[in-house]
C-alpha cells in the first residue's frame, strides 16, 4: 500500500493528476475520433481504464466520480457503470500518520483526552477516515479525521472535473454541465469544513427530534476542530442486509427513510444531499441512524413551493403551473418542446406519489434508478437544443434517485401518495421560511439559503438553454 505521505506530497499529487490528465486526454482524442472521423470507440474498455486511474486516487475526485455515477446521463452509461464500482473505502492512514494528524488537531497530549482510541480505522473514504474511541465518561465515539492537504486536493480535482465535463460536452450537448460543476464544487468545499458539518449535525438533531424512528449522533465539541469531527457512535446494520426481510420490516424501514429525508425538506427547506449506503444504518428496533452531514443543501421556500406546484401541475395536467414551477427553479428559455421533455422526467420522479394506492417504486435498469427514462429524456433534449439544469437540482435529484434505489432494493410496498400528501398538507411558504430562518440562526448557519434567480446582468451566472 502506497504511503499517504508520498501520495499527498506535491510530487505525489502531480503524479496522480498527471495519470488522470493523460487518461482524460486520451478519452478526448478517442471521442473526437469517433465523432469526426467515424472511428469506433471501445467505450467499455476505455471506461474500465478510466476507473482504474481514478480508483488509485486518495481524494475527492473519487468521490466526485461516485456522485456522477448516481446521476443518470451525467456520463455515458459505459462510464457510469464503471465509476459506480469505485469503492468508498480507500486505504486508511497508518497509525504513525494518525498520531501526527491528531496531535495537529488536539495537541500533543491528545491521547490523554480519550479512555481508548482505536489504532485501526473503522472506515476510510475519499476525504477522511473514522476511528472508534471511548471518552472518560464511557461514551463510544466516532472520530472522523480529515486527510492532510485536502483543500489543495479538492481544488486540483475540481479542475480535473471541469476537464471531464468539457470532454463530454464537446461530444454531446444535450445537458450543459456548468451549473452541475458549480454545485458540486461548492458542496465539496463545504465538506472540508468539519466545524460546519458539526453545526449541520446539531441542526439535523434539532429538526428530527420529533421523529422517534430517526436518530442523529451527538457532537462532542471539545473533541472537534475544523479537520476533526467527533460524535457519539451509533450502532446499526447496513440496510441492504434487510432486502430479504419480511415485508412489514421492509415497509417500516422505507417509511423511516422517507421521514428522515423529507421531513427536513418540506418543513424546513433543508435536505441531506448524500444518500450513500454508508450514511444510514438500521437499529435493532428498525429505527434509522442518519450519518455524515457534510453535504447539506438549504433551499429557499419558493424552491420547495415549486416542488409542490409541479406536483399539482402533473395532477391537473396544468402546463401553465408547470412552467411557473420550472421558472421558479431557474429554468430559462422554456419552449413548448422543452417543457414536454422536462415533464417526461417529472412524471417519472413524481410517478409513485401521483397514484393513491399501495405500490412499489419501480425497477432499476442495470442498477441505476431512472436510467431508461433518463436516456429517453437525453435523446429528446438533443433534439430540442439542450438545457442547462439549475444547480439546485444536482443534489436534489441525487437524493430522490438514491432513495428511490433503496426503496426498490427493499421492494417496499407503500402508499407513497398518502405519505407525501401528509407531509405537504399544511404547507405554507411563509411559515417554512420563518421556521428555516429561526433554525439556521439557532445553529449559526444563517445566510446559507441559496438565491434561485440568477442576476440577469451577470454573464457568468446565466441559466439559459445550452
Amino acid at each position: 500500500m502506497a504511503d499517504l505521505r508520498e501520495e499527498n506530497s506535491l510530487g505525489g499529487r502531480v503524479r496522480r493528476y498527471a495519470r488522470v490528465s493523460t487518461s482524460m486526454s486520451g478519452l478526448a482524442a478517442r471521442l473526437a475520433g469517433e465523432k469526426y472521423l467515424g472511428l469506433k470507440l471501445e467505450r467499455g474498455k476505455h471506461a474500465a481504464d478510466l476507473k482504474s486511474a481514478l480508483g488509485g486516487l486518495k481524494g475527492p475526485l473519487m468521490k466526485v466520480a461516485q456522485i456522477l455515477a448516481t446521476i443518470p446521463e451525467a456520463l455515458p452509461p459505459e462510464y457510469a457503470d464503471e465509476l459506480r464500482q469505485l469503492q468508498a473505502n480507500a486505504p486508511a492512514m497508518g497509525w504513525p500518520f494518525v498520531k501526527r494528524r491528531m496531535a495537529a488537531e488536539l495537541g500533543r497530549d491528545w491521547q490523554s483526552r480519550f479512555e481508548r482510541f482505536d489504532r485501526e480505522a473503522a472506515a476510510a473514504a475519499s476525504l477522511g477516515q473514522v476511528h472508534k474511541a471511548v471518552d472518560h465518561d464511557g461514551r463510544l465515539l466516532a472520530c472522523k479525521l480529515q486527510y492532510p492537504d485536502m483543500q489543495s486536493a479538492v481544488e486540483a480535482d475540481l479542475k480535473q472535473l471541469r476537464l471531464v465535463f468539457s470532454v463530454f460536452e464537446s461530444y454531446d450537448k444535450a445537458i450543459s454541465t456548468k451549473q452541475i460543476h458549480a454545485e458540486i464544487s461548492e458542496r465539496l468545499r463545504e465538506e472540508l469544513d468539519y466545524e460546519r458539518e458539526a453545526r449541520h449535525t446539531q441542526l439535523y438533531a434539532d429538526i428530527l427530534a420529533g421523529e422517534p424512528d430517526v436518530h442523529v449522533p451527538t457532537v462532542a465539541p471539545d473533541l472537534s476542530t475544523k479537520r476533526l469531527l467527533t460524535t457519539t457512535w451509533l450502532d446499526g446494520k447496513p440496510i441492504m442486509g434487510f432486502t430479504k426481510a419480511d415485508i412489514e420490516i421492509r415497509n417500516q424501514l422505507a417509511y423511516n427513510m422517507f421521514r428522515a429525508w423529507y421531513v427536513p425538506l418540506y418543513y424546513y427547506g433543508i435536505i441531506h444531499g448524500d444518500p450513500h449506503l454508508g450514511n444510514y444504518t438500521v437499529r435493532p428496533d428498525l429505527g434509522i441512524n442518519l450519518l455524515d452531514f457534510g453535504c447539506v443543501r438549504v433551499f429557499p421556500a419558493p424552491f420547495v413551493g415549486g416542488v409542490i406546484s409541479l406536483y399539482r401541475a402533473l395532477q391537473r395536467d396544468d402546463t401553465e403551473l408547470a412552467v411557473h414551477a420550472y421558472e421558479t427553479w431557474g429554468f430559462r428559455n422554456l419552449s413548448k418542446e422543452l417543457i414536454e421533455v422536462l415533464n417526461i422526467w417529472a412524471r417519472f420522479l413524481y410517478g409513485p406519489i401521483l397514484e393513491d394506492r399501495t405500490r412499489t417504486i419501480g425497477e432499476t435498469n442495470n442498477g441505476v434508478y431512472g436510467r431508461e427514462t433518463a436516456q429517453r429524456v437525453h435523446l429528446r433534449l438533443k433534439d430540442v437544443g439542450g438545457v442547462e439544469v439549475p444547480r439546485e437540482f444536482v443534489f436534489m435529484d441525487r437524493a430522490a434517485l438514491g432513495l428511490g434505489s433503496v426503496f426498490i432494493h427493499l421492494a417496499a410496498e407503500v402508499n407513497w401518495y398518502r405519505l407525501f400528501n401528509e407531509l405537504i398538507e399544511d404547507f405554507d411558504a411563509e411559515k417554512l421560511s420563518a421556521r428555516q430562518a429561526e433554525m439556521l440562526h439557532k445553529h449559526h448557519l444563517a445566510g446559507l439559503t441559496a438565491e434561485l434567480a440568477p442576476d440577469d446582468d451577470d454573464p457568468d451566472d446565466q441559466r439559459t438553454a445550452a
